[in-house]
Parts: C-alpha cells; structure tokens; sequence
C-alpha cells in the first residue's frame, strides 16, 4: 500500500471510493465464501475477510469493515471486536516504515522495553501509532523467536539484533538513508 491511500483516507474520502479495484477484489473474495443466514457460519469467515482486506489496504478503516459486515451478515461490534481482540489487525494507516520491538520475554529481561520507551521519545508516538507524516508506524511484539539475537527490533522486514537504546537513533537514520 502507497502513502496515496492514507493520504485520500485522511482527506475524508472513502478508501473503497477511493480504490474500486481492490474493493471489488475484496468484494470478490467474499462473494466466494459460502455465505448462509447461518450467522454463527458466516462469523466463522471473518477473520479470513479481515486478512484479505488488510492485504489489499494495509489497514481495516471503518467503511472496510461496514463492507465486511454487511457482506458477512454481521453487527459492525462484531467485526470491530475481532479486529480490536488481535493485534495483528489495525485501523489506523501504517508508516512507510513498521518498527516493531520484540517483548517477549528473552528481548523484554534485555530491555525491549527501553528501546520501545526510547522510539516512542524520538519518534513522538506511541506504541500502536503512527507519525502524522505517516513515516514510521511503532509497535511491540510478543515473540518474533530470535530469542538468541535478543533484543531484536525489525523495520520492514530487516532485523536489527541486540539492540539498545542508544543503537534507536542510528536505526532511524537507516530508514531517512533508505528514502534517499
């Protein structure tokens, strides 16, 4: 997902309106499930939609979910319930660049926690959220199982191994090198 889609998102316009393809591809997806009056059934689909739309968005706004909700016969409380329950899901637009920290328990008894603490100073967020410019997204972990690189921090996908916080600003410099 491009910073275009949070950036039509944040202007007040609806990401489905704002991306027919990929809301017809959503649209699509569902369509394809067995879809019954059986609501105990159709809740069974949810997480499975709830994946497919944060695959094709980056994220799940209020009218993604609505669309699930009405296409999975479902309460909007319900879809929301899942989505706040995992913490794999999110509402809010990520960054260009996801910093996640481990904190399982190996990373957290070698300070994941004052890493986390030392992003959130630097960065102005807090874990779960993103900057205004929509650079960085933060978020903890529970177990990435690097347990022997502890602790570890990954931004995109590049992992960065027995971190500390004074290693934070050199990892942020390393994304402003990337966009250059």
């Amino acid at each position: 997902m491009g910073c275009q889609t949070c950036t039509q998102q944040q202007e007040g316009g609806s990401i489905l309106s704002s991306f027919p393809d990929k809301a017809s591809e959503l649209e699509q997806h569902i369509d394809s499930l067995e879809i019954t009056h059986n609501i105990s059934r159709n809740r069974g689909h949810l997480i499975h939609c709830l994946h497919k739309a944060q695959e094709l968005f980056g994220y799940l706004p209020e009218d993604v979910q609505l669309l699930i909700a009405k296409k999975l016969r479902l309460n909007l409380s319900d879809v929301y319930g899942v989505i706040s329950f995992y913490s794999f899901f999110t509402t809010n637009p990520p960054g260009k660049y996801k910093i996640n920290i481990c904190l399982g328990t190996a990373c957290f008894v070698k300070g994941a926690d004052k890493i986390l603490k030392e992003f959130e100073k630097r960065l102005g967020i807090k874990d779960g959220e993103t900057t205004e410019d929509l650079k960085f997204s933060l978020g903890g972990l529970r177990c990435v199982g690097a347990c022997s690189l502890a602790p570890v921090v990954i931004v995109n996908g590049k992992v960065y191994a027995k971190v500390d916080p004074g290693m934070v600003e050199g990892i942020i410099k390393d994304c402003d090198k990337e966009q250059k």
